[in-house]
């Protein structure tokens, strides 16, 4: 059973430029293998938007509570290349409160622009 659904834009550009500005934003939001693809690379601006957008729309399909903590939601890729999200600590709380025990999750980039959408289920 679906128990909600959240969805997430991000600007591309605009993500870039916060993270040039702010070189620590990056190992703040994201963990090691988030920044990194499967072969070891840093991921582009357009896939760290992306992953970006689907830990918001992970808060937004838990209701957008206070003190989730960005490392408590992770994206990683199976061998193929397909993202997964996986959620512990303060997200994992939350959602087992709302009987979440399983996610869906699609990402997208194109035209300057990096969207997520999460499915959260029961």
């Amino acid at each position: 059973m679906i128990v909600s659904v959240g969805i997430d834009v991000v600007l591309v550009d605009r993500f870039a430029r916060a993270l040039e500005r702010t070189p620590l934003l990056a190992d703040r939001l994201f963990t090691d293998s988030e920044r990194l693809t499967p072969s070891g690379n840093p991921r582009s601006p357009e896939s760290l938007a992306a992953r970006f957008a689907a830990k918001e729309a992970v808060a937004k399909a838990l209701g957008a509570p206070t003190g989730l903590r960005w490392h408590d939601c992770e994206i990683v890729s199976d061998p193929d290349g397909r993202p997964w999200l996986t959620v512990s600590g303060t997200v994992a709380a939350v959602a087992a409160e709302r009987g979440v025990n399983r996610w869906h999750l699609s990402l997208s980039h194109d035209g300057g622009i990096a969207s997520a959408m999460v499915v959260a289920e029961a």
